[in-house]
């Protein structure tokens, strides 16, 4: 759902969260998210982790700023474009990799 149109009340199904549709909501249930309440906190790192395990596919990284987006819409805060995301991730991924370069 776009972003902008979510109601935290009215979140009941996954395709309520921001940003997710009906493809991103079945990637969720294939890894045993079945309901927007199993997000809060979960690491979006290790749900994508168990995503790419699933479908034996290395998913798109934006995907893990999806993942971010609703996990966080989860712990509270406020809606965010999944592209909000991206930066920080760029980041953290090319610090991670730095780190096992060393």
């Amino acid at each position: 759902m776009n972003p902008a149109k979510v109601d935290r009340a009215r979140v009941r199904r996954l395709e309520d969260l921001p940003n997710i549709g009906k493809a991103c909501a079945a990637d969720l249930r294939l890894i045993g998210m079945l309901e927007p309440a199993q997000l809060a906190g979960q690491d979006p790192y290790a749900l994508y982790d168990l995503l790419c395990v699933a479908t034996a596919t290395r998913q798109d990284p934006c995907m893990i700023d999806v993942l971010i987006s609703i996990v966080r819409f989860m712990d509270g805060e406020p809606p965010q474009p999944w592209w909000h995301y991206t930066a920080e991730r760029k980041r953290l991924l090319g610090a991670r990799h730095h780190q096992s370069a060393d």
